[in-house]
């Protein structure tokens, strides 16, 4: 079998001799793993939130609706940040694509529905919000979606079966040949994975990758809390922050690249009115170089 295509990502050739064998040396995505905490500035952009739902009628933006934004951005205009290894080989996402779990209610024992949101470059924070809200309130009020109505039913299957399913999937994955009907709407296909454990109260944990599927990468939003932060100008103001964990798979780029991706997103949430340009838009040229 060949794998050198995919339908959902271009084969990246002409890599330099490391990146060429590191799919070797670390083979599983989960032994390649790295992850940083970081502290984000939200004081401008919840001023900015609070204005837009106050001043504009069907607005209601929220915070994780512009770090959703802020990522996606982010990654349109650093693509290594889009990348992911199959079958040893290095592939670039035709798409971007963000997925994140919303639960049927704020209940111990509610069901969790997993939502699948792809980025078009036109995009603004303002079709992303409507997006979001949209098909959050959509599977809540069915109760399910397309593929928690197919996991149900390959859950019910009989567990040999299941092993073997599996294998099958993984090799066809391992080869690039995966059916698009298996991996639509699938968080693990996905460019990054978000969990908003803020909205139940929580902290930013390190969350693991997976060996299932493509995903790179892994970010968990913690609770918005205040501190004390000195200002360039010498005083010291209090400051609303949220704690973000990144995991991401270390063989798809390097240090420095991932260094310069996360001053992207921290930009624009602190400056947040650059959200309301598409994702396409220019960043500013010093922050890119």
């Amino acid at each position: 079998m060949s794998s050198r295509k995919r339908i959902d990502a271009d084969r990246i050739y002409g890599l330099d001799p490391f990146h060429s064998v590191v799919p070797y040396i670390m083979r599983n995505r989960t032994e390649a793993e790295v992850s940083i905490t970081e502290e984000f500035d939200v004081t401008e952009l919840r001023k900015y939130i609070k204005s837009r739902n106050e001043s504009e009628e069907g607005t209601h933006l929220k915070l994780f609706h512009a770090i959703c934004t802020a990522v996606a951005r982010t990654i349109f205009h650093r693509p290594q940040m889009n990348r992911f290894i199959a079958g040893r080989h290095f592939w670039q996402r035709k798409d971007i694509t963000l997925s994140f779990v919303a639960k049927q209610a704020f209940k111990d024992n509610a069901e969790e529905t997993l939502m699948f949101l792809k980025v078009k470059p036109e995009m603004t924070i303002n079709e992303i919000s409507h997006i979001i809200l949209g098909d959050v309130a959509k599977a809540r009020k069915s109760g399910t979606n397309s593929l928690d109505a197919t996991m149900k039913f390959v859950g019910s299957l009989p567990r040999f079966v299941l092993e073997i399913l599996f294998f099958v999937i993984r090799r066809l994955e391992y080869h690039g040949i995966m059916p698009k009907s298996l991996m639509a709407g699938d968080p693990n296909y996905s460019t990054a994975l978000l969990s908003n454990l803020g909205s139940i109260g929580a902290g930013a944990p390190y969350h693991h990758l997976s060996d299932y599927g493509t995903c790179s990468i892994m970010i968990t939003i913690g609770t918005m809390h205040t501190v004390d932060r000195k200002m360039a100008d010498g005083t010291v103001q209090l400051r609303d922050v949220v704690d973000m964990t990144l995991t991401l798979d270390e063989r798809i780029s390097d240090g420095f690249y991932f260094a310069k991706s996360l001053r992207l997103t921290k930009y624009m949430l602190e400056n947040p009115l650059v959200l309301e340009q598409p994702i396409c838009e220019p960043l500013p040229a010093e922050l890119c170089k």
